[in-house]
């Protein structure tokens, strides 16, 4: 639809159509667009203004989303960095037993730390990701206060909003976070196996000698 409101200042809102009266058309402040709804609920609170789609030359990506997406990946780094002394110990009973203090090395203390700083970071870079979109035309970009539940929730959400208003764009950060997700499970399976078989041979040995 090519016809115009009268003055060039019009905000944007839904508007009687000029082409049919029996519906509203949403009017973005420029020109009509393509939403359209009956007459009879244009003041019901049902409507929200819809996303206009961002040009294809507008970046989607920048280096906020793609930290909060590979920060999970320091985790587990920090996890190879912890190697648990198993110490065996005999209880008054006479039982022979694990220590259960023997886990608290160095390296558990620097995985503890520094999973509250990933959190942390995550929730930063989700609201500069929520500034920078903003900017760059994306209408209503997914809330950043999500990364706070995890930031697993914000990345899904952002990536839906982002594929809407760039269509064919946008869900690349979601490949990633499954990737992510999926080495971190190879990894941390095989570090168990290998403290578990270390916590095993420390036991066969105290018992053995």
């Amino acid at each position: 639809m090519t016809q115009s409101m009268p003055g060039s200042t019009t905000p944007p809102g839904w508007y009687p159509d000029p082409s049919d009266p029996r519906f509203v058309r949403w009017w973005d402040g420029h020109a009509w667009t393509a939403h359209q709804a009956p007459q009879q609920v244009q003041y019901q609170q049902v409507f929200k203004a819809p996303r206009t789609q961002i040009s294809a030359e507008t970046p989607v990506y920048n280096p906020f989303i793609w930290a909060i997406t590979l920060l999970p990946l320091v985790s587990v780094l920090f996890m190879l960095t912890w190697q648990p002394e198993f110490r065996i110990i005999t209880t008054r009973q006479g039982v022979t037993t694990v220590d259960p203090l023997s886990i608290y090395t160095p390296g558990y203390f620097l995985l503890m730390a520094s999973s509250f700083v990933i959190y942390g970071l995550s929730v930063f870079f989700a609201y500069l990701d929520q500034q920078r979109l903003a900017r760059a035309g994306v209408v209503r970009p997914f809330h950043w206060a999500w990364a706070f539940l995890n930031s697993v929730v914000y990345v899904i959400g952002r990536s839906v909003i982002v594929n809407k208003v760039a269509p064919k764009r946008g869900l690349l950060p979601v490949w990633i976070t499954i990737a992510v997700f999926v080495i971190s499970m190879v990894v941390a399976g095989i570090w168990t196996s290998n403290m578990m078989q270390t916590m095993m041979s420390s036991f066969g040995y105290s018992i053995s000698t």
